[in-house]
């Protein structure tokens, strides 16, 4: 591909294409307002609507005046920006088979979609309520084939105690703990069967418990230096959608030649944001393995 022949805002799409196709954590939240953004620091309201009271009809009785929705209103702030910037030398353009540019550009939507999958868990996690952590930093419960399948059942129990709807959760894991629900064979194994082929998308990986599981390596891990020294442990993390709001945009692509060399540059720019809405929605299990 000459630099004559670059279209910016067939590339920004054709990049953002390639994000949707690379992403995981993504698929854990709401991205209603991603048409919304144009640029770094900007802000999208979110609104939401309280409870509606449900009462009692008594026939031929007249009902009481219509109630005043309360609403709340939110804001996402789009504070990520991310760039990439490379060049192709014209030798090595002339000797490759097949557009290095092409090539490259999918190389940087995959790097794009795993710093902001890295960033949106950690928003996820940090967003989950006091109440809903099962497991502290200082005392993460072990993780074993034997009793993941139980821990994974209590964060469901955790969200049912929430209230939280049961179509559309999802919970993301480490490779770890993936490997565990493998030798699982009463539960997640059959699990994983009856999906069959649909689980060949964005790190879904089966089913469990009334989850969706998705394995990522950007799964959030820290240390804490207890008494006993520093353990790692791992955040997972259950959850529905509407939980989290997450927004994106290819703000710029930009081809250009080097002045110094006898190559061509390309450049682009990937801003973002996420919210956490409702933390309750969100279910947290401090574990090791």
């Amino acid at each position: 591909m000459a630099i004559t022949t670059f279209i910016p805002e067939l590339w920004s799409a054709r990049l953002l294409y390639a994000l949707e196709k690379s992403h995981i954590a993504t698929n854990l939240a709401n991205r209603d307002y991603e048409g919304l953004i144009q640029n770094q620091g900007d802000t999208v309201h979110i609104g939401s609507i309280g409870a509606i009271t449900v009462s009692s009809y008594t026939a031929n009785s007249d009902m009481s005046a219509p109630e005043t929705l309360a609403t709340t209103d939110q804001t996402l702030v789009i504070d990520q920006a991310k760039y990439f910037n490379f060049q192709i030398d014209d030798v090595d353009k002339v000797q490759a088979a097949g557009d290095l540019i092409d090539t490259a550009m999918g190389r940087a939507a995959y790097a794009l979609a795993d710093t902001s999958d890295a960033y949106l868990l950690g928003v996820i996690a940090a967003g989950a309520d006091n109440g809903n952590v099962i497991g502290t930093k200082s005392a993460p419960i072990a993780l074993t084939a034997a009793n993941v399948y139980e821990n994974l059942v209590k964060l469901r129990t955790v969200l049912d105690k929430q209230n939280v709807p049961t179509s559309g959760r999802t919970v993301v894991i480490p490779p770890d703990v993936y490997a565990l629900l493998l030798n699982d064979t009463t539960h997640f194994a059959i699990a994983q069967r009856e999906t069959g082929e649909n689980l060949i998308v964005n790190g879904l990986v089966g089913r469990i418990a009334g989850f969706d599981v998705y394995m990522s390596n950007n799964a959030v891990s820290a240390a804490d230096g207890g008494s006993g020294g520093s353990t790692t442990y791992y955040s997972v993390t259950a959850q529905v959608a509407d939980a989290t709001t997450y927004a994106e945009q290819i703000i710029k692509t930009e081809a250009y030649r080097l002045e110094k060399r006898f190559a061509d540059g390309v450049k682009g720019l990937h801003v973002y944001g996420a919210k956490v809405t409702n933390g309750k929605e969100i279910a947290k299990l401090l574990c090791t393995v």
